[in-house]
């Protein structure tokens, strides 16, 4: 591998010298400078709101759908069920996609497929045709998420990584505070199809932009920025980012890029194997624990408010917005705490230099090999998770009352629900792209595929659930199951950094045994 193959710490963009290949100083990581990467984060922000948009802004209208086409709510909830099951299946197909063949090419496919579901959800008629096209929609929307996780892993290092991770999560989750405000306004007052013709409009809009401004990426395509890909659909518009970059650099070599043996072909599985392996597979299932539970409540959130306080859909929708402002508030703070966390073990972690670098072991970068990444990445989750848990208890047990308690304690309980759940999401994500940062589609698909299989799951019952055995009960179990789950944060605590040791040094092994053979 050439002198910038891994995302260490010593790896930083700050170098903003004139840089050629015969300099003993390295290349800098990304030619992209602090403007040009805002606007890269802002364009990605605004993608992922699709999956978000799609998601929320229907929620406010699942009792007037219900009503239009004859069927029960327990069957319109069946349409969120399908929707978060193809919004983990579909980035395990286009994340290792965008891994491979580039982050332009993955966005403008998933934005096509969604564009067509959502002028065929404006036009349906019919329940089976609801369902079918929401899993089409869902399945063009869910890999944005992913995508723009990958292009994160492009242009950061692990030192800034947290906070444009923060950014970016803010920008997708806009729509869980105005997607049910703007569903439940167009609900009421032209009717639930009109939700999907604003989407269709929001999409076409949206991808005329992207094709306009956004740059290829893929490091194993234009390395950090500065190669110059043969394909068309790459080559505009990084031509003009590389001539208006205010960073000086000189091109790098295409095998002095990050992924110097990077895939040659499209790895359909690689997000199930990150899912199971032992260095990740516990920190995917306390997460996705967690985000069910969450969906679980904002999926009950217009019924319940519907029978228990009698809102009307405009008011529903409003109640939507505590849980968004929320999420908004988690991801910002968490990304800002993220970057502080890092640079204050890293600076411990180099004050006081490992016993395998004092006994000169010689493997890559030995330094980077030992980082307490998970000090650095994890401690806060133990609090977001406390917190979550009691806020959803509140939440059921308030509203199991709806008379003696004020419609605002459960309302204020989805802010501090939506704050945490996201808060331990952006925790979570930052951690798996770091671990696997040549995989940062893939990594984020996995996390993507667990979450919202465990969602579709818990969202299916979540109301026979409450039918059966009450409103308090029912978050009172899911709080409990939660508790359970962080037996999963405790093990990756314990032995993940032992784990990705050993991941790391089985790769380096294959990587020279690879090199020998040719």
């Amino acid at each position: 591998m050439g002198g910038n193959a891994t995302d260490s710490p010593s790896n930083n963009d700050s170098s903003l010298t004139p840089q050629s290949n015969s300099d003993s100083i390295d290349p800098p990581y990304t030619i992209f400078d602090n403007r040009q990467r805002a606007l890269i984060v802002v364009i990605i922000s605004v993608a992922a709101t699709f999956s978000g948009f799609a998601s929320n802004i229907y929620f406010p209208a699942l009792p007037t759908v219900a009503h239009d086409l004859n069927v029960s709510i327990e069957l319109i909830n069946l349409t969120v069920t399908s929707y978060l099951i193809f919004q983990g299946l579909a980035p395990s197909l286009w994340g290792p996609i965008s891994d491979v063949k580039g982050r332009r090419v993955a966005y403008c496919f998933t934005f096509l497929v969604f564009l067509g579901a959502c002028i065929g959800l404006a036009e349906s008629k019919n329940y089976a045709t609801l369902i079918a096209l929401r899993c089409l929609q869902s399945t063009g929307s869910a890999s944005t998420i992913a995508i723009g996780s990958g292009v994160i892993g492009d242009i950061t290092t692990r030192e800034n990584r947290g906070g444009f991770m923060g950014i970016f999560g803010a920008g997708l989750l806009v729509p869980v505070a105005i997607g049910p405000v703007i569903g439940g306004g167009l609900a009421a007052s032209l009717g639930w199809r009109s939700i999907f013709w604003f989407l269709a409009i929001y999409s076409a809009v949206f991808l005329l932009t992207l094709i306009l401004l956004l740059p290829e990426t893929l490091r194993s395509i234009v390395g950090n920025g500065s190669l110059k890909p043969s394909a068309l659909i790459s080559k505009y518009p990084l031509n003009l980012y590389q001539k208006t970059s205010k960073i000086e650099w000189a091109p790098i070599s295409p095998r002095d890029t990050d992924i110097n043996a990077a895939r040659k072909r499209v790895d359909i599985i690689g997000p199930f194997r990150i899912l199971i392996s032992k260095q990740a597979a516990p920190i995917i299932i306390f997460l996705a624990l967690y985000y069910a539970v969450w969906q679980m409540s904002i999926t009950a959130m217009s019924s319940l408010f519907e029978d228990k306080y009698g809102l009307t859909e405009m008011e529903i929708g409003l109640t939507f917005i505590a849980n968004g402002v929320g999420s908004i508030v988690g991801t910002f703070v968490s990304g800002k705490i993220l970057d502080v966390d890092y640079r204050r073990v890293k600076a411990q972690h180099e004050s006081q230099p490992s016993a395998d670098a004092e006994q000169g072991d010689s493997d890559r970068t030995t330094q980077e090999t030992i980082f307490p990444l998970e000090k650095a990445r994890l401690r806060l989750l133990p609090i977001f998770a406390g917190l979550q848990c009691l806020s959803i208890i509140i939440f059921g047990w308030t509203i199991h009352y709806p008379h003696r308690v004020h419609i605002a304690v459960p309302i204020i309980c989805t802010f501090v629900t939506g704050w945490t759940a996201i808060s331990t999401h952006s925790v979570v994500s930052t951690y798996l792209v770091d671990i696997f940062h040549d995989r940062s589609a893939a990594s984020t698909a996995s996390l993507n595929l667990a979450r919202c299989l465990f969602a579709a799951g818990g969202t299916s019952f979540v109301m026979p659930m409450i039918n059966g055995i009450g409103v308090g009960l029912t978050f009172t179990v899911c709080a409990a199951v939660q508790v359970l789950g962080l037996l999963g944060l405790i093990v990756q605590w314990k032995f993940g950094a032992k784990w990705r040791i050993e991941a790391e040094r089985k790769e380096q092994i294959d990587e020279r045994e690879g090199g020998e053979s040719n």
